[in-house]
């Protein structure tokens, strides 16, 4: 019977929670709890949603995190790139501002959560990690890129639309004579602001003697004052009537029970964004969970972090929200601000639902100009286009991988960039290993020890030819292995013993059995012996349920030194070759 409190981490840290991890954690959640209220309605924003909305995601579903969640650091809520998929997936099913586009959103967000919790059940965490990490990057450079385009339509007071970079730029081109003067000196004065806030406001604080605590807490809560200032100068100069967009009434409520539509239609269309979105957020969720846990030597589980984000956007999907993931800045802040235990997530949401209750009301004027400058800022940190650079010098594979995840993502959409990011992810690591390395190798003189014979001066029989297999053999690289020895050992040549050494093999798959037997079969034909040296137990266990073993023409030896002195020594009559077969053991 399965022990289901391995399902409920709050019961393992719960035991020692005291009062100074309290203090700690309530101290980080009023510092994150500034920095969520604008960045929520910011990304309700741009996932095309009321501004509600925003909060609402970062309620329920931090609490369920709190509850099932392994990280002591993650902070989970609405992030650009969710957001912007959100957009996307939604977008192609109705048109935002509608009750409609709303029940879609809670429909994305319970398809996502159950997603994610039937893997976390089935402990299927492992299966992102073919999610390269730099198509990833390169995914993720690519959306802030978007997403930060996306926004300059709210910068510059117009209504544009699209999904790809070159028709939001056209989109923008065509009405930028229509653009707002006043709600462009708002956003370009928000931005600027909110750009030295970032990197300047903090080294400036210092300088001047502020308190290294003081001067971080103004820097988090930069937002907050772009934010009350701009608000405020509509409010007063009435920049409404001049036709600055602003956010407009916000209920004042706790997140509203509600249902997902569960449509056969509108689940067929929405499942695979879904399952897209899914991996995405996870994804970043884990890569930011474990750098945190590793500055405090702590480790946390991805299958349980699975159902933890499962459990979050299920949450969404119920209270007026929409998909959720553990965000990195928001992340960064919880964990400097000294954040003990999931516990600070919880007192996060109840900061938020006090806002939703008794701060809606101020933000009726809060132009959308500056809640796009927060983001534009935000997402632009994203961006790294080194990562071209950095994979063109290590990798011309990966660099492929990376300008193909950019360029599809920018002129094709996030849809179809993500997606290609997975089948790219999964097509390289098959070519990566549909061509293993093969060494041929030689005996290093005077040692035990054997290496590539293009790399270091080693001595070789040229009747004995030993290669060196160093990855696993199946389906995919089975026939490369075949033509290799077909090639390195002609008909007609001085071979007369062939070893694979297989050190570095891991496992054998049923092709790569009967690809083994092939190779056997003509060996034996030309009455060259087939030898095996360092075979590990479990290949060894595969070998033996098969038919290679009983017909191997040849041996499988312990050691490729025991190999080559008992094929090269006992066999071989060179004197250049034979004094090396004098060596002591070991």
């Amino acid at each position: 019977m399965p022990d289901f409190r391995s399902y409920l981490p709050i019961l393992e840290w719960g035991r020692t929670y005291d009062r100074a991890a309290f203090s700690n954690d309530l101290i980080a959640a009023l510092i994150v709890t500034i920095m969520l209220v604008p960045q929520s309605l910011a990304y309700a924003l741009l996932a095309g949603l009321p501004p509600e909305a925003g909060i609402y995601a970062s309620i329920a579903p931090i609490i369920l995190y709190a509850i099932f969640g392994t990280s002591c650091a993650l902070a989970v809520g609405p992030v650009a790139v969710v957001s912007l998929l959100t957009a996307s997936a939604i977008g192609q099913v109705t048109e935002q501002g509608t009750a409609d586009y709303a029940f879609a959103a809670l429909t994305l967000a319970f398809l996502s959560g159950g997603f994610l919790l039937l893997m976390g059940v089935f402990r299927l965490g492992f299966l992102a990690n073919f999610l390269s990490h730099p198509v990833i990057a390169g995914f993720i450079t690519a959306s802030g890129i978007l997403i930060a385009t996306s926004q300059l339509k709210h910068i510059f007071g117009i209504s544009a639309s699209g999904h790809t970079l070159p028709e939001m730029l056209g989109a923008l081109l065509v009405r930028l004579d229509e653009a707002n003067g006043i709600t462009v000196i708002i956003g370009g004065l928000a931005a600027m602001f909110l750009f030295w806030v970032r990197k300047g406001l903090k080294p400036s604080l210092r300088r001047l003697g502020a308190p290294e605590a003081v001067a971080d807490f103004a820097a988090k809560a930069g937002p907050v004052a772009a934010v009350v200032a701009t608000t405020v100068a509509v409010w007063v100069f009435d920049l409404n009537a001049a036709g600055v967009r602003i956010v407009g009434d916000v209920p004042q409520s706790l997140p509203p029970f509600t249902m997902p539509g569960l449509s056969g239609d509108l689940i067929r269309v929405l499942l695979v964004p879904a399952v897209l979105i899914s991996v995405i957020g996870f994804v970043e969720s884990v890569s930011v969970a474990q750098t945190l846990a590793a500055k405090k030597q702590q480790r946390i589980d991805p299958d349980q972090e699975l159902i933890a984000l499962g459990a979050a956007n299920l949450g969404a999907a119920f209270t007026g929200g929409y998909p959720v993931t553990g965000g990195f800045s928001r992340s960064v802040v919880n964990f400097d601000a000294g954040a003990e235990t999931p516990a600070a997530g919880a007192y996060t949401a109840v900061g938020l639902a006090i806002a939703a209750m008794a701060l809606t009301p101020l933000v009726y004027y809060l132009p959308n100009a500056t809640l796009a400058a927060t983001i534009i800022v935000a997402v632009l940190s994203l961006v790294d286009l080194s990562v071209l650079k950095k994979t063109w010098m290590i990798s011309s594979a990966d660099f492929i991988a990376v300008a193909t995840t950019i360029l599809l993502t920018l002129g094709l959409g996030v849809e179809i960039g993500v997606a290609a990011g997975v089948v790219i992810s999964v097509l390289l690591h098959l070519y990566k290993t549909s061509r293993p390395h093969v060494a041929e190798v030689g005996l290093v003189p005077s040692t035990q020890h054997f290496r590539n014979i293009l790399r270091h001066q080693v001595v070789t029989d040229p009747a004995l030819v030993t290669l060196r297999i160093d990855e696993s053999l199946y389906f995919v690289n089975a026939r490369f292995l075949e033509d290799l020895l077909t090639a390195r050992v002609p008909v007609g040549g001085d071979v007369r013993n062939v070893v694979l050494m297989f050190s570095a093999v891991n496992d054998v798959d049923y092709s790569a059995l009967e690809s083994l037997e092939a190779i056997n079969q003509r060996l034996k034909s030309l009455s060259i012996g087939f030898h095996l040296s360092e075979v590990k137990g479990p290949v060894m266990d595969r070998l033996s349920k098969s038919h290679l073993l009983h017909k191997l023409n040849g041996q499988i030896y312990l050691s490729q030194f025991e190999a080559w002195t008992s094929l090269t020594c006992d066999e071989g009559d060179s004197k250049n070759i034979s004094k090396w077969c004098e060596l002591p053991p070991g």
